[in-house]
Formats: C-alpha cells, structure tokens, sequence
C-alpha cells in the first residue's frame, strides 16, 4: 500500500538545498496529490522509453503515406526527417531546461509548471494548463472513437453483412478504457507500454509487409505518384501534409514523461529519447515508404483502408485481422496514457496527499472521477465519428506549440544564450516557423471541416 513519506523523502533527496556555481538552490515544496500519486518518480530511463514510445509512436502514423500524396516523393521524406529532428531536438531541449530546475533544488513536473516558473504564473494558469489538457483529452476521446472504428473492422471481417453500429463499438472500447484507467500512476503503465512499444512494430511490420506484397502481386493498382488537384488544392494540401507529419510526432507530455524517472535525472531523458526515436525511425520510414510506394497517391486517410480494396480485400482475411488486433491493442495503451494529465489535475484538486494512496479517502473520488471522465470521452466519441477533423484544428493550435514552440523559449528564457549564437538563432526560427504553421494549419483544418460538414451527423455510422 501507497504512503506519503517515501515519495516526501525522494523529493527532499533530490531538492536539498545546495550551491551550484555560487547560486543556492531553493528548498524543497511539498507535492500536491497530483504530482505524489499520479507522477510518481520511481521510473528507469526504459520506463521512459516506453513511455515516450506510447506517447508518440501510435496508429497515427498509418497516415503518412496520404501525407506523402500531398508532397510527393521528395517533399514528403524531407518534411518527414525534418519532424523527427526538430522534436528530438525540442525534447532534449525540455529536458535540459528541467534538469537544470533540479539542479536549482524545484524539480518541475508538469509543462504547467514549467509555464510558471519560467514565463510567469498566468501561462502556466491560463494558457498552457488549459491547453495541455483539452489537448490531451481530445486525444482520448480520438483514441476511443479509432478504437471503435478497429472493432467494428475486425467485427466486418469475421461477418461482412453484420448489423452493428460504430457507436455500439466505441461503448466497448470506452468499457475497456474504464478498467484500465484505473492504473494508480503514470508508473504502474511500464510494463504496459513496453508491450505498447512491440504492439507498435508489429502492426507497422504488418503493413510494410502487407504494402510490399500488394506492390508485387496482381492486385496492385496502377501507381502515379504526381500530386493530384488543382493548385489551390495542392497549396492547402502542403500545408495539410505538414500539419499530419507533425501531429504524428507530437506528444504533449514530455515534462510529466521526465517527471516518472527516479532521481536524478540527468542524462536519463536522453536515453529514453533515443529508445523511442530507434522505434519512430524503422516505423515512421518503413510505413511511409512502403504504403506510398505500393499505392501512389492512391493512399487514403490511413493505409488499412487500401487494404480493403474497392471490391475484395487485398490481402488475406487472418492477416487483416492480425493487423488490426495490434494495432486496437496499441491505441488502448495510447487512450491510458493520455488520460494521466486528466488524472492527474482530479487527484490534485479532489485527493488528500496527507492520507495513504489507497486510503478509502482516495479510492472512491478517484474510482468516482476516472470513470466519468472515461464515459464523457466515449459519449463523445460516439456522437462525434467525425471527430477527427476537428482535432486536427486542435493539433493546429495546440500540438504545434506545445512541442514546436514553447521548449525553444522556454530554453532561451533559462539558459539566456547570446543572441550571437547559433542555437539562440536556431530556437528563434523553429519557433518563428512554427507560429507561420499554427495559423496555416489551423485554416487549411477549419477549410476541411468545411468541406466536410455536409457528411457530418451524431452517432453517424462511419
């Protein structure tokens, strides 16, 4: 069972007061119920890559060869390349800037608390919280609805001619999330995640395999790889393109990420970074490439639906099933993940960090406000299918500054780098670029949901 003095005593371990190049550090704060229950520090720099693995890498990704049809060959790879560089570099960043805050003696654990400590109380209050959080939580609700979606392909697999509606599948999916949201901490998620992170390479193996042999057999279809519309489609469709690559390479919560590892912590965020990467590398590329390359800019919105085929599927039925077995199993450990910020803001305001973890006291608000928070996101799944296009207005405004923006200033702010330097200038035009992409991406989103929004209806069957 759960105390308070462990987790007090890790926390005074590793904010004691000391001086660092002639500045003293400032004395330990005592954590809320939030940061003690829910972000507790006792994780390896491989939980951490599971984690970070969980986080990024999801079924997002069988999206990319659309992206690529909206860039071609050329402009696709290196959009692709330059997303994963600059984030890998964004989050080193981050963690750079929280481990000199540990270093200072408060260890950060939050991006709210970052917001606070380094632009000043209203960000972390009013912008970045608030962002994060709706952020996250519109990620679980399009985790539920993609859940639902891969039941009810699995369920048209086995009976082609079967009666049940998506919303009915989202219920069960959103019936698993309920028992899984129970999870005490982001900690408890390790082992989970770790076969989060196989889940991820093997339905990504199973489409590059899938891709390859339909691009070698009889069934493939005549591929053209010329982006296809007028020039005013293909302008918005960069700017779409961009905004799928980098919504695939967001996670939105590298600080409560850092904030599981055990102290210290130098050093160790980089190692799960580079677990990760290893994993977004051979995936990211590897689906890419091989479902551009066998479908041309015949690549629909996410590669599973070439598989069907406009009569037959394209592939064997066990093997489509094998498919989507992975991939539904992956996005279950994705939709947990992402409701630890929701976890963790109920704990802080509804919890009482001075009784047990598991104490009766915190148990029931807990079971309580978890499960609503689950049942909210699988009602609005339902009655929104279409709720993809709406969140990716969202990932406009929200992906692209939390993970684009804010670790470049956030560095810049604590570190003060000469404006001479490379890096000072370097931060300064990824941020500068990435402000142009928010108000880019976030018209080209609201011109697709209008476009869309003729197909648009509550608890529609999609």
């Amino acid at each position: 069972m759960g105390t308070v003095a462990p987790n007090l005593m890790e926390v005074s371990a590793t904010a004691s007061v000391h001086k660092e190049n002639g500045v003293v550090a400032n004395p330990p704060k005592e954590l809320d119920a939030g940061a003690l229950f829910v972000l507790k520090s006792q994780g390896s720099w491989l939980h951490c890559g599971y984690h970070l693995t969980t986080s990024i890498a999801a079924p997002a990704l069988l999206s990319l060869p659309f992206a690529l049809t909206l860039l071609g060959w050329v402009g696709g790879l290196i959009c692709l390349a330059l997303a994963g560089l600059v984030t890998f570099y964004s989050y080193n960043l981050l963690s750079l800037v929280l481990e000199h805050q540990e270093k200072l003696g408060h260890r950060q654990l939050r991006f709210r608390d970052m917001a606070r400590d380094i632009l000043g109380p209203g960000w972390g209050k009013y912008f970045v919280g608030p962002l994060q959080f709706w952020i996250c939580y519109g990620a679980v609700i399009a985790c539920t609805l993609l859940g639902g979606q891969s039941l009810k392909f699995i369920y048209l697999l086995s009976n082609p001619d079967g009666k049940m509606k998506l919303y009915q599948f989202i219920t069960m999916f959103g019936g698993v999330t309920l028992f899984l949201a129970q999870m005490p901490s982001f900690h408890s998620l390790r082992h989970i995640n770790l076969v989060s992170l196989i889940l991820c390479l093997a339905f990504s193996a199973c489409v590059m395999a899938g891709s390859i042999y339909i691009g070698h057999s009889n069934k493939a279809p005549v591929r053209d790889y010329t982006v296809k519309g007028s020039a005013k489609d293909r302008n918005f469709g960069i700017f779409n393109a961009i905004s799928i690559i980098a919504t695939t390479y967001a996670s939105g919560i590298i600080p409560e990420i850092q904030a599981t590892l055990a102290p210290p912590v130098k050093g160790k965020m980089f190692k799960g970074l580079c677990v990760c990467y290893s994993v977004i590398v051979t995936t990211y590329f590897g689906v890419a490439i091989s479902g551009y390359w066998a479908f041309g800019n015949q690549a629909m919105g996410t590669v599973l639906t070439n598989f069907m085929g406009d009569e037959k599927p394209l592939l064997p039925t066990w093997f489509l099933l094998m498919t989507n077995v992975f991939t539904l199993l992956q996005v279950s450990a994705v939709t947990v993940v992402y409701l630890q910020p929701t976890n963790e803001v109920f704990e802080k305001k509804f919890a009482d960090a001075k009784m047990p973890q598991f104490s009766i006291r915190n148990v029931v608000p807990r079971l309580i406000l978890r499960s609503l928070s689950v049942v909210v996101a699988t009602i609005f799944a339902a009655m929104l299918p279409f709720f993809g296009d709406i969140m990716a207005l969202f990932g406009a405004f929200g992906c692209i500054p939390l993970d684009f923006i804010l670790p470049m200033i956030f560095y810049n702010v604590t570190f003060k780098p000469s404006k001479q330097s490379l890096i000072f200038w370097v931060n300064t035009l990824i941020a500068g670029v990435s402000f142009l992409l928010v108000g880019v991406g976030a018209v080209a989103s609201v011109r697709q949901i209008v476009l869309d929004a003729k197909t648009y209806r509550l608890f529609a069957n999609m």
